[in-house]
């Protein structure tokens, strides 16, 4: 048994190599269990923790097995006589008090270290200034340095097109209840919150399309509260900006798809608690 567990250890390195697999795509294609791709600077940072958690839960795993499985074979029981009885080990004892608090020390050294990046807002402003209200039951979209926005319907989603390789702030608002800006491929969300605003910031590095949603249990049709996040180049992003300032119904603080008006001075209105 032991020597077909030394061969597989030798050979198993040895197919993923001959099959083209890098070693970071092997590590990924093990530990991952379906994350999904991280498309953000943040994102990736995230991705590694989790990477890291899974490997480090699985070594764990694997010793814990080793360990139980030499119990049973080696102590089982071979006849009546009644083994030496053991009251402690006090090597052991320590061992297996000291061992937990170290892996619980590293994972929160890490997380911390990943949280902070995540939730870092560089000094100075972003390069482009994202607004975003949640209303039952859809999302306005404010593109604040370009003075437009976008709103969603009940047939027709909205979608946020964000400029690639550009640090990109989130302000987020809502007048009604709680609702969650949730984009997978983000690997993070963060509640919308009535009378609040909640900040966050992140670089986009690859171009595509990806699904959004609340994902905060907000009433009625919050099933409905779907959108679409499309990142492009920067010249494409400054040739959408440019269609949408092209039609004075995109302005902020023209009436909205649900018949309300969602400017940035409402916005703030409700942040401070002003009736609008």
């Amino acid at each position: 048994m032991l020597r077909s567990a030394r061969l597989a250890a030798v050979l198993l390195p040895v197919g993923l190599l001959s099959s083209g697999c890098s070693l970071r795509e092997a590590y990924e294609a093990s530990f991952s269990l379906g994350f999904p791709k991280p498309v953000t600077e943040q994102a990736q940072s995230v991705y590694d923790l989790w990477l890291g958690s899974v490997a480090a839960a699985a070594v764990v795993g694997v010793f814990v097995t080793a360990l139980i499985l030499y119990a049973m074979v080696r102590f089982r029981k071979t006849s009546d006589t009644l083994p030496r009885q053991v009251r402690y080990n006090l090597p052991i004892e320590v061992l297996y008090t000291a061992v937990p608090f170290v892996i619980i020390a590293v994972l929160f050294y890490y997380t911390t270290v990943s949280q902070n990046f995540v939730l870092d807002e560089r000094e100075g402003g972003a390069d482009v200034n994202i607004g975003v209200v949640g209303f039952q039951w859809n999302w306005t979209f404010r593109h604040d340095d370009a003075g437009v926005q976008v709103t969603g319907e009940t047939r027709k989603p909205a979608q946020l097109v964000l400029p690639t390789n550009t640090r990109i702030r989130f302000t987020e608002t809502s007048p009604d209840v709680i609702h969650s800006f949730f984009v997978p491929a983000f690997l993070f969300k963060q509640d919308v919150v009535p009378g609040r605003a909640n900040t966050f910031e992140l670089t986009i590095t690859k171009e595509g399309q990806y699904i959004g949603r609340c994902a905060e249990l907000c009433g009625e049709k919050h099933s409905a509260m779907n959108f679409s996040v499309k990142s492009v180049s920067p010249e494409a992003y400054a040739d959408y900006i440019a269609e949408l300032q092209s039609d004075p119904a995109n302005s902020i603080g023209t009436t909205a798809g649900d018949g309300s008006v969602r400017s940035a001075e409402q916005a703030k209105e409700l942040i401070e608690g002003r009736p609008s």
